[in-house]
């Protein structure tokens, strides 16, 4: 590491949802900065402005306030390189485009829509399916590299529309250093001359970031791997730029995959298979089409990000379960897989389980009250705290809570009778009168207590424990299941235990 202060930043477009992906990338920009006492800057990408959605840089925003993942500079935040945003930046980039164009780097293209049109239908064949604007097809068209000085002088003096394109080399080597895979070798005859500054004056992704990273200093640039493509048109602009000692150092992270392993997760498979794909909900003010976020659906943020985490990453020694400050303390890029990480979502709630069960009552029964106010019901928080205590186990969400607890908050409406009728009788029906009587006296005992009374009651009337304990279930909770019976007994106390002893025996006596 040279003595120069870690900066890193996330550069997301404002076009829609944030992909878990999206969050990741996030996360180990955030981890790397924390560790080596850097910054983490948040710059939203917005030339694209066909592209722009509202309302989607307040949602990135909110994600990462969710997770905890706050920038230390952003366009909300502010910082010693404002604007954060790019298309307030736009006055910058365009003398970089022109200082690429007076060193012979770069050109203008002043291609009409149809005449590029034109360009890739005749160019169009089965070993070319998508003709490229590349060293070939460029000597063909109505560029600076090919039109008379004069020409270009005097379309440039009309303002004719146009474009910056970099002037990709001819059969080039470049060879970077990625943090996650190694040397990397792109022979610059694949790439096409992409488009640095579009004819609106806005520039490309690829102008704009290569740019931005140099004036704000960025010492690290992680990014998903479907941006390696993208590489060598940012190298060689750091490069024709004369920043090249001043270039970010590169990590690509491996992609995010569906569950098969086969191709890159989307926002189509978790609908497919019925699991989110995006932190929080997101509807798309275009098309109003809504997509589930892992947030609503019950997930905590320090779940989901330690999930996260553990996508592509881990710190080898088998240990899963890390607060952000471990992650902080233990991340290391080196141990970033190059290869795709397979989502999981079962393995997504095995997090957020182990993270439910080790929260403390308090916090859990807090989580669950606008669940309950939801549902018109307002309880004692101590209340609830002891009955989240009592199911928490089995849960793997919040909202959960109510599925394996519901009975604490309502008496049972009707009853699993089949599994009681068949076998009722009245020693059943009257060791039930004669419990409900001596449960008046112990309305201070502990759940041992009472399963102790109940055992010799049983004893008494010479009836098996096993025959009467699930009757008595039933009744408190109206099916085969819950916690144990005395704990439940205990939380509802005497009273309404008494109560629901008698519904029971209505019930079942008829």
């Amino acid at each position: 590491m040279d003595h120069k202060k870690v900066r890193v930043r996330f550069a997301p477009s404002p076009t829609g949802g944030l992909h878990l992906g999206g969050v990741r990338t996030v996360l180990f920009n955030y981890l790397f900065a924390k560790q080596h006492n850097g910054d983490f800057v948040l710059r939203i990408e917005d030339t694209d402005q066909t592209r722009f959605v509202a309302g989607a840089e307040e949602y990135i925003n909110e994600c990462l306030r969710w997770c905890g993942l706050t920038p230390d500079e952003s366009p909300t935040v502010g910082g010693p390189f404002a604007p954060y945003r790019q298309s307030e930046r736009k006055d910058l980039y365009r003398q970089y485009a022109e200082q690429l164009v007076k060193s012979g780097h770069a050109y203008y293209a002043f291609d009409t829509p149809e005449e590029l049109e034109n360009m890739r239908q005749e160019l169009k064949s089965p070993e070319n399916p998508a003709p490229q604007y590349n060293h070939v097809v460029r000597q063909q068209m109505r560029n600076s590299l090919v039109l008379p000085e004069a020409t270009v002088q005097q379309l440039l003096a009309d303002n004719t529309p146009h474009v910056i394109r970099i002037k990709m080399p001819v059969n080039e080597e470049l060879t970077i250093t990625d943090l996650v895979r190694g040397e990397v070798t792109f022979n610059t005859t694949q790439v096409d001359d992409k488009v640095l500054l579009k004819a609106d004056g806005m520039p490309t992704y690829h102008l704009a970031v290569v740019v931005d990273d140099y004036l704000m200093k960025i010492t690290h640039a992680f990014r998903g791997e479907e941006w390696l493509p993208s590489a060598p048109v940012h190298i060689l602009l750091w490069k024709y730029l004369g920043w090249e000692a001043d270039m970010p150092q590169w990590a690509h992270l491996p992609l995010i995959l569906k569950p098969d392993g086969n191709g890159k997760l989307s926002k189509r498979d978790g609908d497919r298979l019925g699991f989110p794909v995006y932190a929080m909900n997101w509807t798309d003010p275009r098309s109003n089409e809504f997509t589930k976020g892992f947030r609503e659906l019950g997930f905590l943020p320090e779940a989901f990000v330690n999930m996260l985490a553990m996508l592509g990453w881990n710190d080898g020694t088998g240990q899963e379960i890390f607060s952000l400050e471990e992650l902080v303390a233990k991340f290391s890029i080196d141990r970033v897989h190059k290869a795709g990480a397979k989502f999981d979502y079962e393995k997504a709630k095995w997090f957020n389980h182990q993270y439910l069960h080790h929260k403390d009552n308090e916090s859990l029964a807090a989580l669950f009250q606008p669940v309950l106010a939801e549902k018109g019901i307002t309880a004692d928080p101590a209340y609830v705290a002891t009955v989240a205590g009592l199911v928490k186990e089995r849960c793997y969400f919040v909202n959960e809570i109510w599925d394996h607890g519901f009975f604490f908050f309502e008496r049972p409406a009707s009853y699993d009778e089949a599994a009681v009728k068949p076998k009722w009788n009245a020693d059943k029906a009257a060791f039930f009168e004669a419990w409900s009587a001596q449960l008046e006296t112990l309305s201070a005992a502990t759940a041992a207590e009472l399963e102790a009374a109940f055992k010799a009651l049983a004893a008494e009337k010479n009836i098996k424990m096993g025959e009467v304990q699930l009757p008595f279930r039933i009744m408190l909770t109206s099916g085969k299941f819950g916690p144990p019976v005395f704990d439940i007994v205990v939380t509802l106390g005497v009273e309404e235990t008494r109560q629901r002893i008698a519904n029971g025996l209505l019930a079942f006596n008829q």
